[in-house]
């Protein structure tokens, strides 16, 4: 059973950094891609970012040049550094491993919430 562990939110102000974590209990060498996924209020899942497994990214547009998604495969951990936090980013952030078969896993989620 594959496990993904987020952690890092929370409460920042408009203008603020945070890094979440994401850590599987398995060798993410075994994922085609991971990523993070954003879902506020009464609003759908969206992508926020994805990494391959040769480093390769894509981000969506509305925090492109804000965030980062990175990983380290000794510590079988991706990270999203976000910078330059605005209101519009709050939601509750989830972790996903893309398996090469099969469906994907995801994290439980953790909040972030950005004030004005």
């Amino acid at each position: 059973q594959v496990q993904l562990v987020e952690s890092g939110g929370g409460l920042v102000q408009a203008g603020g950094s945070l890094r979440l974590s994401c850590v599987a209990s398995v060798s993410i060498f075994g994922f085609d891609r991971m990523g993070w996924y954003r879902q506020a209020p009464g609003k759908q899942r969206d992508l926020v970012a994805l990494i391959s497994n040769v480093g390769n990214t894509d981000y969506a547009d509305s925090v492109k040049g804000r965030f980062t998604i990175s990983r380290d495969n000794a510590k079988n951990t991706v990270y999203l550094q976000m910078n330059s936090l605005k209101p519009g980013d709050t939601a509750v952030y989830y972790c996903t491993a893309n398996p090469y078969i099969g469906a994907n896993y995801w994290g439980q989620g953790i909040q972030v919430t950005v004030s004005s």
